[in-house]
């Protein structure tokens, strides 16, 4: 669930920066109008609210790295026979 969270957010981003673009290609030189400035904020917004969500899923635990050799050497278990 947290995973997809996480890609949702980063789709979002991607969709914010097309649009951001599309926004200051559109608005050149026009002073009045605001909508790229909107986009940044819609941006930052959704930038914060990645990072929070993965604090918040690396200190619960819920994403991490799980890589073999972080776990240590592990017993044979004829070295436990004895």
């Amino acid at each position: 669930m947290l995973k997809t969270l996480i890609i949702v957010l980063m789709l979002a981003l991607v969709a914010s920066m097309g649009s951001g673009f599309y926004y200051l290609m559109l608005d050149q030189g026009d002073k009045t109008k605001r909508r790229t400035f909107h986009s940044l904020g819609v941006r930052l917004g959704l930038a914060s609210a990645l990072l929070a969500v993965i604090i918040y899923g690396v200190a619960t635990d819920q994403l991490g790295h799980r890589n073999p050799w972080d776990a240590g050497p592990r017993p044979n278990a004829s070295q436990n026979a004895d």
